[in-house]
C-alpha cells in the first residue's frame, strides 16, 4: 500500500538534505518532484497542484528552527497537508440510540457486499449493536446467497425476498421487520453495475428516498485510482452520500483515490478495508495514513490492535507463569493465536516506523505460523506442559504427525527455549515489577 508513493516522496525530500536553509529555488525543485510523485500515484491533477502550491507557500513562510534541517521542515509540512487533504480527522459513523439505518452504494466488484458483512461484525462487537442485513441486490446471480453466507459467518440475520424484484419495497419491509423484532441496526446492501447507468442511479435514489437512511456510504475499490474518484463524484451528485469506504487498501494500490476523493466530493473517508477476512476493517485516520505514506509507520494503530486482543487478567497470569519458569507450549500457542487475530502480518509489521520500506519486497505469508502450530498440536498435553521430556523418539513422532521433519522440530524447541529465557529476564526488570503492582 502506497509503497511507490512513499519511495518517490523520500527521494524528493533528499533534494533538501544537506541544504543550510529553505529557499525558493530548492523548494521549487523539491515540490516539482513531489507533484510528479503524486501524479504517478494517480492523484487528481488539480488536487496535486493545489497541494504543492499550499506546501510551497507554507515552506517559504517558515523560520527554520536551528534544531531542524530544511528537509525535516518540509516533511513536517507535507505530513500536515497530507492529513488535511485526506480529511484532517477521523469521521466515525453516526449511530442513533434506537434504530440506525445504513445504505450501501457502489459499483459491482467494489467489495460492497463483503464490506456490508464487515461493518455489521464491527458494530456488533464494538458498539454492541443488533444488526439486520438486507439483500436488495435482486439482479446479480447468487448475490443474496453471498450475503447470507457472510451473515452466517458472523451470526447475523438477513432479510430477503427471493421472489421479489422491487428493491424499494424490500428495503421498506426490512425496516418494518427490524422494528417489530427489536433490531437496532439495518444495513441495506444494494445492487451495483459494472459502470454507472441511469437505471441504477434511479433505483438507489428511490431506495434512499423511501427509507431515509441515517448514513449512506459509497464503497469504492481503491485500486481503481482516478476512476474511483470520478465514480464517487457521479454517485455523490445523485445521492449526496455521507461518507466513503475504501476497499482493497492491502492490495497494490497507488493511493490516488485516498488522496483525491475528499477534495473532489467533499465527503469524509470513514472506513477502509484492509484484507479479505471479515475483521479486516478499520476506521480511517488521515493523520495515521499520512505518517504511513511518509514511511513513518503507524504505531498508534498497532498499539490499538494489540489492546483489542489484550486481556489484562490473562496477561498478569502469563507474567506470573513466566516468573515461575512455567511458560509452556500451551502459552506459546495462545500468544500465536492472539497475533493472528490482529490481522495481516505484513501490514502489522509496516506499522512499525522504518520497517515498511525494509520489508516491502519480502513476502510475509499469513500462514507463517502454520508449521509451528502443526508441531505444537502434534504434542501430547504432557509434552506441551513439560517440553524437557521431548527426547529423540518423541521428536520423531511429532515430526511425522505434523508433516514436518526432525530439523524443524529441533529448531522450534531451540527457539522456544530462547524465548523462555528472554521472557524470564524481562520479568525481572523494574518495568515489569511496576506493572505487576498496578
Amino acid at each position: 500500500m502506497f509503497d511507490n508513493l512513499s519511495e518517490r516522496l523520500e527521494r524528493s525530500f533528499k533534494i533538501l538534505k544537506g541544504e543550510g536553509k529553505i529557499t525558493e529555488i530548492n523548494v521549487a525543485e523539491t515540490l516539482k518532484d513531489v507533484r510528479k510523485a503524486l501524479l504517478e500515484a494517480d492523484v487528481n491533477y488539480k488536487v496535486a497542484k493545489t497541494f504543492t502550491d499550499t506546501v510551497k507557500a507554507k515552506a517559504l513562510g517558515q523560520n527554520v528552527l536551528t534544531a531542524l534541517k530544511p528537509n525535516q521542515v518540509m516533511v513536517k509540512i507535507v505530513q500536515d497537508e497530507l492529513t488535511t487533504l485526506m480529511g484532517g480527522e477521523a469521521s466515525e459513523i453516526k449511530l442513533k440510540t434506537d434504530l440506525t439505518v445504513i445504505l450501501m452504494s457502489g459499483l459491482q466488484g467494489s467489495g460492497k457486499t463483503t464490506f456490508t458483512g464487515k461493518l455489521a461484525l464491527m458494530l456488533k462487537n464494538k458498539k454492541n449493536r443488533k444488526p439486520l442485513l438486507v439483500a436488495c441486490d435482486v439482479y446479480r446471480p447468487a448475490a443474496i446467497d453471498q450475503l447470507k453466507v457472510l451473515a452466517e459467518q458472523i451470526n447475523v440475520p438477513v432479510y430477503s425476498e427471493p421472489d421479489s424484484k422491487t428493491p424499494v419495497q424490500i428495503a421498506k419491509n426490512a425496516i418494518l421487520e427490524a422494528k417489530s423484532k427489536g433490531y437496532d441496526l439495518v444495513i441495506v446492501d444494494t445492487a451495483g453495475r459494472l459502470a454507472v447507468d441511469e437505471e441504477m442511479m434511479n433505483e438507489i435514489e428511490a431506495i434512499k428516498n423511501a427509507i431515509n437512511p441515517d448514513e449512506t456510504l459509497f464503497v469504492v475499490d481503491s485500486m481503481t485510482g482516478q476512476d474511483a474518484v470520478n465514480t464517487a463524484k457521479e454517485f455523490n451528485d445523485r445521492l449526496d452520500f455521507s461518507g466513503v469506504v475504501l476497499t482493497k487498501l492491502d492490495g497494490d494500490t497507488r493511493g490516488g483515490a485516498a488522496l483525491s476523493i475528499k477534495t473532489v466530493v467533499n465527503k469524509p473517508i470513514k472506513f477502509v478495508g484492509t484484507g479479505e477476512k471479515l475483521d479486516a476493517i478499520d476506521i480511517f485516520y488521515p493523520d495515521r495514513m499520512a505518517s504511513r505514506i511518509l514511511g513513518m509507520g503507524d504505531i498508534v494503530s498497532l498499539v490499538k490492535k494489540v489492546e483489542e486482543q489484550y486481556d489484562e487478567r490473562e496477561a498478569k497470569k502469563l507474567q506470573q507463569r513466566i516468573q515461575k519458569n512455567q511458560f509452556d507450549f500451551n502459552d506459546f500457542l495462545s500468544q500465536i493465536q492472539q497475533i493472528k487475530k490482529m490481522g495481516n502480518l505484513k501490514d502489522l509489521a509496516s506499522m512499525i516506523p522504518g520497517v515498511g520500506k525494509a520489508i516491502k519486497d519480502i513476502d510475509i505469508d499469513d500462514n507463517a505460523f502454520k508449521g509451528i502450530e502443526a508441531i505444537i498440536n502434534s504434542m501430547t498435553p504432557k509434552e506441551r506442559t513439560n517440553p524437557e521430556i521431548l527426547n529423540g523418539s518423541r521428536r520423531q513422532r511429532i515430526a511425522k504427525g505434523s508433516g514436518t521433519n526432525i530439523q524443524e522440530v529441533n529448531k522450534l524447541l531451540k527457539q522456544f527455549e530462547q524465548i523462555r529465557k528472554m521472557m524470564k529476564m524481562m520479568t525481572g526488570s523494574k518495568m515489569s515489577k511496576l506493572m505487576m503492582k498496578r
